[in-house]
Parts: C-alpha cells; sequence; structure tokens
C-alpha cells in the first residue's frame, strides 16, 4: 500500500478535482483506492455526492476515539472507498495541536491500513493550508501529488511546498516523504502563458513532472455539481481522457504496488 498525499498550499489548483478523478480512474483499472477527505469544507465528499454522511469524518479517529475502518464507506463507483470530511475537522485542528505526537496522528491512524494491505493506494485530499491538518497528511505520505495552475506564479508555489515538505524531513515526522510528481492543471491550449509555464517548471523539476497535462474545461468545472466524477460526467470529454491518462502513467510510475493489485485481483 502506498499513501500519497495530494497537496498544494494554494487553493484553486485542481487538487481535489484531481483527488477525485484520478482515484475514480485509478478503480476503473481495479486498483483498490481509498481517499480520504481532509478538507473541512468537505469538496471531495460532496463530489463523490456523498455529503449527506454526518460524523463520519476522520475527525474520531485523529483524536483515537474510534479506529479508521470504521469510518471508510464505499463509493457507487467499484474498488473506490471513500473517508468523508465535515466540518467537525476544522475543531481537530484545534484539539490535535494540544497533543505531544500532533504531527503523527494520522500515521499512527493509518497504520493497521498498512498492516492488512486492505487498499493498493490511500489518496489523501489536503485542505489548501499549512495547518495541522496539512502537515499530519505530509507526515504520513509515502510521497506527495502536487498539482498546479499553469500561471504566473505556479513555480512560487512549488518553491513553497518544497520548503514546507523540507521542514517535515527534517522534523524527524517523515524523514523519507518527497515530491514524487508534479501534475499541471488547468492548461489553456489557447494562451502562449500555459505553454512557457509547462516548460519552465519541467526545466527546474524534470522527470518529476507528469507527462500528462490536464486540461482547462467547463465539464470539469460542472461535475462536482452534480455529484459525480469526469467519468461519469462526460466520459468521453477531454478531462476524462485526461484523468484516464494521468491513471495510466500514475500505475507505470508505481508499478510494483500496481503489479501486486492487478495479481490479486486476477
Amino acid at each position: 500500500m502506498k499513501i500519497i498525499a495530494i497537496a498544494n498550499q494554494k487553493g484553486g489548483v485542481g487538487k481535489t478535482t484531481t483527488a477525485v478523478n484520478l482515484g475514480a480512474a485509478l478503480a476503473e483499472r481495479a486498483q483498490r483506492i481509498l481517499l480520504i477527505d481532509l478538507d473541512p469544507q468537505g469538496n471531495a465528499t460532496s463530489s463523490l455526492g456523498m455529503q449527506d454522511f454526518e460524523g463520519e469524518s476522520l475527525y474520531d479517529p485523529l483524536l483515537g476515539e474510534t479506529t479508521l475502518a470504521n469510518k471508510i464507506l464505499p463509493t457507487r463507483l467499484d474498488h473506490l472507498f471513500l473517508v468523508p470530511a465535515d466540518l467537525d475537522l476544522a475543531g481537530a485542528e484545534v484539539e490535535i495541536a494540544r497533543m505531544p505526537d500532533h504531527l503523527l496522528r494520522l500515521a499512527r491512524t493509518l497504520q493497521p491500513l498498512r498492516a492488512d494491505s486492505a487498499f493498493d493506494f490511500v489518496l489523501l485530499d489536503c485542505p489548501p493550508s499549512l495547518g495541522i491538518l496539512m502537515s499530519n497528511a505530509l507526515a504520513a505520505a509515502d510521497e506527495i501529488l502536487t498539482p498546479i495552475q499553469c500561471e504566473y506564479f505556479a513555480l512560487e508555489g512549488l518553491v513553497k511546498i518544497v520548503r514546507v515538505v523540507e521542514q517535515v524531513r527534517d522534523s524527524g515526522a517523515n524523514p523519507n516523504v518527497e515530491i514524487g510528481g508534479i501534475l499541471m492543471t488547468m492548461f489553456d491550449s489557447r494562451t502562449n502563458l500555459s505553454a512557457q509555464v509547462v516548460t519552465e517548471v519541467r526545466q527546474h523539476f524534470a522527470a518529476r513532472v507528469y507527462d500528462t497535462v490536464i486540461p482547462r474545461t467547463v465539464r470539469l468545472s460542472e461535475a462536482p455539481s452534480f455529484g459525480k466524477t469526469i467519468l461519469e460526467y462526460d466520459k468521453t470529454g477531454a478531462g476524462a481522457r485526461a484523468y484516464r491518462a494521468l491513471a495510466d502513467e500514475f500505475i507505470r510510475r508505481h508499478a510494483p504496488v500496481a503489479a501486486t493489485a492487478e495479481k490479486g485481483e486476477a
């Protein structure tokens, strides 16, 4: 099992869109996926049409009051499971901060899943902030997938997330965490700026940048309001094709984990 934190402290970069649609595309390829919504706003939860599940968030497991297994819900999509979010998570930020092991609460909560290998990949949809919940995600993750918008300040945002990752490593909370992938999102083929930003990011971060680029489309923006993934809402559109291509590239990059999953499925 591999834990991937989908993180960027900047909002509006396609982070939740990527968490939901990459998770769905991987599940479509028979990978066993657990999506954990760590954002108190619950956008990943509502994107899957599961916002009515009150009291099922990570709040109690983080405080040690129940196990994570009790909060895992099946979605309507085969192989895709969800731990939803609600506003209680905002309170968890305050309560966890008082604990001596505040950076390691999520890592310890996830440990039983590592032990029984119930999932192939756990995707953590992080809040757009540098608070306790995001710090916990970085301390628990094997690697980070960072979506960044194809805009002028893209590199500035990347520098900040790199610094945060270094701080987590230096603190000893997770010495091995690294940015495993950078995903360019909201690419607009009609502008020169998008192409220039992609070129510049690839010059600086080379192989870490995914070949797949997620386009800016109206359908991707509309899908969450219907509680659907882009694979359901516009299954043959540009957004769906892009996230399926991303899933294929993701599986190639994580071949040992994915191969084990496929063997188990067979």
